[in-house]
């Protein structure tokens, strides 16, 4: 007899595309608006791309930074809360049976219908924190390794946006010439990358595209127009 089964596809990616969208959105975004805003004082190309290049370096190591000490903030918080819920399952046991039956309350689930499970869950204590950490406290165990991990994705794409808008002025000698093809470029960037991440995160790619052109044209807009002011 032929055993029929059902085998469901999920995107397994989420924490890498998040770390993505982090650094691509400001590569592409904090870079445009300083080379704008410069281009609004100046007419040097040679100055925007060397400001650039010293923003996208300093950017994307704070960035990095940022995500590394996020992803270990996350394990160390993890690590907490499990040492404190195994604690509460030696010491409060009853009060834990109780909380676990008021987590399948929450899903029509009957005292007298999960008490089997909780009977389970106390003959492996272990298995019993994990449960009480993502039905109770909604924690996930993190990946020891993804601390780097997120650090070099973020770092990178961070860099890998940045140096879109800054090429105009690498190629084309005159900074206002340079400014309306990195307009145009980082736009288009800006477009394609948030189509991008709502097709992975299952937003409109269209809404998704124009909320990532509207966030990085207002930025470059202001940084251009209050550069021009000053100067």
């Amino acid at each position: 007899m032929k055993t029929l089964y059902h085998r469901e596809e999920h995107f397994q990616g989420g924490d890498t595309i998040r770390d993505i969208v982090i650094g691509m959105s400001d590569g592409l975004t904090v870079p445009f608006a300083l080379a704008a805003g410069i281009s609004g004082a100046i007419a040097e190309t040679h100055l925007v791309v060397t400001a650039g290049f010293a923003e996208i370096a300093a950017g994307s190591i704070a960035m990095g930074l940022g995500g590394y000490l996020a992803a270990k903030s996350d394990v160390e918080h993890f690590e907490t809360e499990a040492k404190g819920e195994q604690l509460e399952i030696i010491e409060k046991t009853q009060a834990e049976e109780q909380e676990v039956y008021a987590i399948f309350a929450k899903y029509s689930v009957s005292q007298n219908e999960s008490s089997s499970v909780v009977t389970a869950l106390k003959r492996n204590p272990t298995a019993w924190r994990d449960f009480m950490m993502k039905f109770e406290l909604g924690l996930e165990k993190p990946n020891p390794a993804r601390a780097l991990q997120s650090a070099f994705t973020i770092a990178f794409s961070y860099i890998i946006g940045g140096i879109i808008p800054l090429f105009p002025y690498i190629v084309i000698s005159d900074s206002h010439q340079a400014l309306l093809l990195s307009a145009c470029v980082t736009l288009i960037a800006l477009f394609c990358f948030g189509a991008a991440k709502g097709y992975f995160t299952g937003v409109s790619l269209f809404k998704s595209g124009l909320q990532t052109v509207f966030v990085g044209g207002m930025a470059a807009g202001a940084a251009y127009l209050l550069a021009k002011a000053i100067s």
